[in-house]
Formats: C-alpha cells, structure tokens, sequence
C-alpha cells in the first residue's frame, strides 16, 4: 500500500465521458420524478385517510423494502449481469409508477392501494440501488471515482431542491394521477441509456453462486475486512448523529422559529443547495487537503451547525448555516462512500455497498427515533445539542484511522494460486473442501511469522474460508500447518479468483520466512463421503 498522489481530476471531468454525463442526466431527471411522486403521495393519502397513522405509513412503506432487501439485493448484483439488472429494476419502477397513476386517474385508488404501490416501487428502488451505486467503477477511471459519487451527490440534491417543489404544483394543477404518470416517464430515460450501454460480458467457467451463499460470502468479507468495517463505524456514527438536525426540523421550524411549511421547505433547499455545491467543490478541496482532516472538518461544521440550529432564533442567520451543514453532510457521505468503494474489490462491491446502504438508513431510523424522545423529554435544543456531542464522540472512536481513497490497493485479481491437482473428477457443490499449507519456519522468527500469518487468515477467511486454524508440529518445532475449511468445491475455486495483488503482497512476506528447500506445500482434501457419491 502506497500513497503517491492521484492525477489531479476536475470535479467535471466525469461528465466528459458521455455515458456517465447521459447517465447523470437521465438520473437527475428520474431523481426530480421520484421527489415529485413522494409529495403527490403523501398529499394524495391526506384526502384519503385523515388518519396520522396511514400518513406516515407512506414513508414507511418507502423506507421499509430497504431493510427487507438492500442485502440480496447486493448479493444479487455481483452475480447476475449488472446492466440487465438495472434494466429490470427500472422497468418495474416505471410499470408500478405507471399503475398507480392509471388507478388513480382512474378514481379507484384506496389508501391501501397506495401504499401497495408505493411498497412496489420501494422494492425496485431497494434493488436498485447496490447495482447502481456498483456500476460506477465501470463508467469512469478510478482517478475520476471521488468525483463521479460526488456528482451523483449533486444530482440527488438537484433534484431534491427542484422535485418536491415542481410535483406540489402539478399536484396543484392537474392532481396527483399526473404526477404518478410523469414519474412513471423519467424512467424512460435511464432505461435508454442502460438499454444502448455495451457492458463487456463477464462469464465465468464456474457455476454462479446461490443467493443465500452468496449474502453469507458478503457478510463474511465485511466482518473480515477491518478497513471497510472502519468505513461502516464511521458512517453509522456519523448519520446517528446527523439525523437529529432532519428528524427534528420541522418541530424546530414550527415552535423555535413560529414559521410555516414555506420556512421549513427553504431550510430543506438551503440544505440540498449546500450539498451541491460541496459536490462542486469537493475535489478542488481534496488537491489540497488530505482526506482525513476533511472529514474531519465536516463532522465538527455538522455539530456546530447542529449547535447553532439549538440556540439561535434567527431564520435569516439559519438559512446559511443550513447551506454548510450542506456541504458537511455532502462530503462526509461521498468520502466514506468512495472509501467503501475503493476499498471493496469488484466481485463483492454490490454487497459491500449493500451493507453500506443499510447501515445507513439504519443509524437514521434509530437515530431519528432516539433524538425525537430525548426532545419530547428534555427539549429540542437538548437534543440537538446531545446530536452534536455525540458526532464529535463518534470522530473521537474512529479518529486514530487515517484512511485516503489516493492509497494505492491493488485490488485486481492476481491468479497465482496453482490450480489443484483433482485426480478425477468432483461436482462443484461437493465438499467441504479443507486446504492444508505447510510451512518450514526458523523458530527464533517464529514470532515474526504468526504475527504475519495473522494478517494472511484474514484474508483466508474474508474471501470464502472458515475454521482457520495454525498448528505447530510438537515433534519438529519448524514445521508449521496452516489450515481452513471452504463450503465447495466451487467455492474454493472462486477463492482462486478473488486472491488480489495486494493479497499476493501478504503471501510474499509469508514466504519470506519459509526456509524449506521446496515452496510451501499446498494440500486439498474433500469430504470423503461426498467425494465417494
């Protein structure tokens, strides 16, 4: 791992490419439709139900498909094609969009109609999102990465300042039905550019993994990967925090301030506007400082902006507080994702991303639940205030890791493990196939060589193997044994694929310390009565 500076990126330079700039468009578009649908549903349920209840279970039958399927949803998207994934999801955005917009012009829209719908399309979106956030690696260079997730950024609060405004109009003019079949249109777009994207196919002699195996892959190379379980402490403590100043806004707005909706959306805007223009400017600023101390200057501008929401009462001094807790929530986000990218290789970046989404959307939940009792019991300004102790608390946990999306992994397949000697044949599913690696190891560096080895099991077990175990022979004291344990046939096969450069680095200083006449010895063993079948 190295640190040699990155050729210096534009902001803009992604948006030269023009499959990423016909995507970005295409998707700020559908970002604006999919704002525009949430106003017309959420006012649509008003003149349904008057119930509070049924009000607020709109946005939960949004949120609630994440929880349910953010994870196979990654797992399914390194498996499967993700071009033709998106295809999928997108068209079923666009067909349930459609439906409720027809059954609503219709006049035969019930309340639980609608939230039906509006848990279908919650079900595409959650598909959606792992393979779309994955796909971007494969649009632009690695250099150009941090500034491709940025714009996304951008776009998303484009849309969020422009969507929920435009779709209060129509809904104004013309009544939600429109809105529904407007939405259901924007997808158009992002279906046409996937449709025309020639993605190079990647086929693969082995068969494709299940989709429960394939969830456990992805949790077991998260729980083994300390880097990235870094990047999921630290967005998790982060958004817990952060979530305060959204939950409680609107109480803000209405009893601290004693305005209306009007107050509340342009607090909304200022917050969306900040965010683009950290978007804008983000990569300008990482020319000049590091990664770390940007980070680290989002988390401390939230927690004063959150500070400063908690004592001042003045609107006109809020509104370009809320402009930097913009750009703070902006870059914190967009850093930890480009981390969580750079650091996850491309055969389990979907799910990595997935575990990331969820951790997300599920420290807001909790978060947004825990600050709304703590101000109903202490007070508005408490809780924000606590919000904010609690950010720099979280900066204070995660502080020692210095981590820069500019340190040089190699994350590409390496292919140097020798293929196993099979004397006939054995079916993919067969196993569980126990690898044994045999070392010769000078006893005064013993020491040395466990310490090494150490880092290696993590490695064994992050790509696929389980029961990692080294033993010492009592007989010879330089002789050591390393063994695990992989489900398949197969899947040690995949092991074979998912070794990396940097892998390869780790195995090299394993190496180092053989003193045999031979390489280290390479045995497989599979389970007698499963090799017997």
């Amino acid at each position: 791992m190295s640190s040699n500076p990155s050729p210096r990126v534009s902001g803009w330079e992604p948006l030269q490419r023009p499959l990423f700039r016909a995507l970005w468009i295409a998707t700020v578009t559908s970002n604006i439709g999919t704002w525009m649908q949430n106003v017309a549903a959420a006012w649509l349920m008003t003149s349904l139900s008057p119930s509070p209840i049924m009000i607020s279970l709109v946005q939960a039958a949004t949120s609630l498909p994440i929880f349910l399927l953010v994870l196979p949803a990654g797992a399914l998207a390194d498996i499967v094609d993700r071009r033709r994934l998106l295809l999928f999801t997108q068209g079923w955005m666009l067909a349930m969009a459609a439906l409720l917009g027809f059954f609503t012009l219709a006049g035969r829209i019930t309340p639980s109609i609608l939230l039906l719908f509006t848990f279908l399309l919650g079900l595409g979106a959650a598909m959606n999102a792992p393979a779309w956030q994955a796909i971007f690696p494969e649009l632009v260079p690695r250099s150009e990465l941090p500034a491709a997730i940025s714009l996304n950024s951008a776009g998303f609060n484009i849309a969020r300042a422009i969507g929920p405004a435009l779709g209060g109009l129509i809904v104004a003019a013309t009544g939600p039905g429109v809105v529904f079949l407007l939405n259901a249109a924007t997808f158009f777009g992002v279906l046409i550019v996937l449709y025309r994207w020639r993605r190079p196919p990647r086929r693969s002699a082995l068969p494709a993994e299940q989709i429960l195996e394939a969830i456990g892959t992805g949790l077991r190379y998260v729980r083994y990967a300390p880097v990235l379980q870094w990047v999921l402490v630290r967005i998790g403590l982060f958004m817990f925090g952060a979530s305060a100043l959204l939950a409680l806004l609107p109480l803000l707005v209405q009893h601290q301030l004693g305005l209306g909706s009007f107050g509340y959306g342009l607090l909304l805007g200022s917050l969306g506007a900040g965010a683009v223009l950290g978007a804008l400017f983000q990569e300008r600023i990482r020319r000049r400082i590091p990664l770390y101390w940007i980070m680290t200057g989002a988390v401390f501008l939230f927690a004063i902006v959150m500070i400063l929401f908690a004592t001042s009462r003045s609107f006109v001094f809020l509104v370009p507080m809320m402009m930097f807790g913009g750009v703070a929530w902006m870059v914190e986000i967009s850093s930890l994702n480009v981390l969580a990218q750079t650091f996850s290789p491309d055969w389990v970046l979907a799910r990595s991303l997935a575990v990331f989404l969820l951790v997300v959307q599920g420290s807001m939940m909790i978060g947004s639940l825990l600050w709304g009792s703590v101000a109903e019991q202490a007070g508005i300004p408490a809780a924000l205030i606590l919000a904010a102790l609690s950010l720099l608390l979280g900066w204070i946990m995660t502080a020692r890791e210095r981590l820069s999306e500019r340190e040089r992994v190699d994350l590409t397949p390496s292919m140097h493990w020798a293929e196993p000697v099979l004397i006939g044949t054995a079916r993919p599913e067969q196993g569980p196939v126990r690898v044994m690696v045999e070392y010769r190891i000078d006893p005064k560096n013993h020491e040395t060589f466990k310490t090494v080895l150490r880092e290696l099991s993590q490695i064994r077990r992050r790509d696929g193997g389980r029961h990692w175990e080294l033993y010492r022979d009592t007989a010879d004291p330089s002789r050591y044994v390393e063994t695990f344990l992989v489900a398949s046939w197969a899947e040690h096969l995949r092991q074979h694929a998912r070794v990396t450069v940097a892998d390869r680095e780790v195995e090299e200083r394993v190496r180092a310390l053989h003193i045999g006449e031979t390489p280290p010895v390479v045995s497989h063993f599979i389970n007698a009565d499963a090799a017997e079948e």
